[in-house]
């Protein structure tokens, strides 16, 4: 999904929520029956304490490349990554310090320390502060016993400005930089164990796919598709993020539109759906036609069929990151699009990284210089938006090999054939 600097949920609203009950009364007759459905993720291996204790090594050797003394690192995907906890962020403070060398250091809210205590992965000293105290002076005074506190503390890029700047008040003179080389350098490279995760999320959403799309009716409401896809998600094991469903000129803006929006004969429907497994993500988008496809919603499906080979194509080890989107570019643009982000064309990057987190450093887009290199995740989303008509969006992720990219679910051949 193309991230357009919105949360993607608040964007979608409920219509990615309804309840199977919101369909209108001449198709919600009856309860779609999910019977066939099974849970297909059985099989999953979750990430255990031996490769959380691999990624603590792996954050310390960069550490030590960069001459950091330790990392700071609030609620959220980041502290799962590290120790396996899982906490909503607050203005209470919940984080992890995770030290050049040695043990980690977890501090929270005294009466949070039991449910904290619930997902830790890891060995950690746990220090919890009182609702009159300062959760900054305990990472400063952990950082001082450790002798950590003369050399740079990094941040992880999404802490909060309260949390950075109570550590400068609590420990003046310190230098605080960008934990980017260490954060970035550990998760942007996907384990074998994770890779196979986003595989399992892949083939649910797929499946939920092959579930809902011959169960698309004439009068639904692009609300009654996404509550057909979530439903069947669940019962196939994801759980489900975000079932994004435009239909009509809907499909010509990235992240759709409020109007409202109903299937018929010779609609463009748009859908952008993804799910979660043990904590990793999929993110696959399919664009077909209720009814029969004139000429130019199959060319311009074509042609993005044709972009998302392209960006395949230049997906290569050791290229820069902007260049695969620079190919997809020169490709609409001998087509009439663009030029660049312009409309009609691609108005958004052409993939983003995808991980724990749906959208993760770092992306396809003009201008990134990261090398691609094995382990990285991406997806592949160069759709074509046409104002005032309609918009075609495939998207499939992939991941890369020391032999070049691989795809995570095989991209659509066909608008006949949507679902392959």
């Amino acid at each position: 999904m193309p991230d357009i600097a919105f949360n993607r949920r608040q964007l979608i609203g409920a219509a990615a929520t309804l309840p199977l009950l919101s369909l209108p009364h001449a198709v919600r007759a009856a309860e779609p029956d999910l019977s066939a459905l099974a849970d297909i993720t059985n099989t999953a291996v979750p990430i255990g304490p031996v490769e959380r204790r691999a990624r603590i090594a792996r954050a310390q050797s960069l550490m030590k490349a960069a001459g950091f003394g330790a990392v700071l690192i609030e609620a959220g995907s980041s502290l799962t990554y590290f120790t396996g906890v899982r906490w909503g962020r607050s203005e209470r403070l919940t984080c992890v310090i995770i030290p050049v060398e040695g043990e980690p250091c977890i501090v929270t809210p005294f009466f949070e320390e039991p449910s904290v205590r619930e997902t830790l992965g890891i060995a950690a000293d746990v220090r919890v502060w009182q609702e009159d105290a300062d959760p900054l002076a305990l990472v400063a005074a952990f950082l001082r016993e450790r002798k950590l506190a003369q050399r740079p503390i990094a941040v992880e890029e999404t802490v909060r400005y309260f949390a950075v700047d109570g550590l400068a008040r609590a420990l003046p003179g310190a230098t605080i930089v960008s934990a980017n080389p260490v954060v970035r350098g550990c998760r942007g490279i996907k384990t074998a164990t994770e890779i196979a995760l986003m595989q399992l999320a892949t083939d649910v959403t797929i499946a939920a796919y092959r579930w809902t799309y011959p169960r698309v009716e004439t009068g639904m409401t692009n609300g009654d598709v996404a509550a057909l896809m979530n439903a069947a998600t669940r019962k196939l094991g994801g759980s489900p993020e975000f079932a994004l469903v435009l239909v009509g000129e809907a499909a010509a803006y990235p992240h759709g539109s409020k109007a409202p929006q109903v299937v018929a004969n010779g609609r463009i429907v748009l859908m952008d759906c993804g799910c979660t497994v043990q904590g990793y993500q999929s993110d696959v988008s399919r664009t077909f036609v209720f009814g029969t496809a004139d000429a130019p919603q199959r060319r311009v499906w074509d042609q993005v069929a044709r972009g998302q080979q392209v960006a395949f194509a230049a997906a290569r080890i050791g290229a820069a990151a902007g260049s695969v989107d620079d190919a997809v570019r020169r490709y609409y643009g001998s087509l009439g699009y663009g030029p660049d982000y312009r409309l009609p064309g691609l108005s958004h990057r052409t993939g983003h990284g995808i991980g724990m987190d749906g959208h993760e450093p770092v992306n396809l887009v003009r201008g990134e210089t990261t090398r691609l290199a094995p382990g990285m995740c991406f997806s592949n989303e160069p759709g074509i938006y046409i104002p005032g008509k309609f918009g075609v969006r495939l998207e499939d992720c992939f991941h890369m090999t020391p032999a070049g990219p691989r795809w995570f679910s095989q991209p659509p051949v066909s608008i006949d054939a949507p679902l392959g």
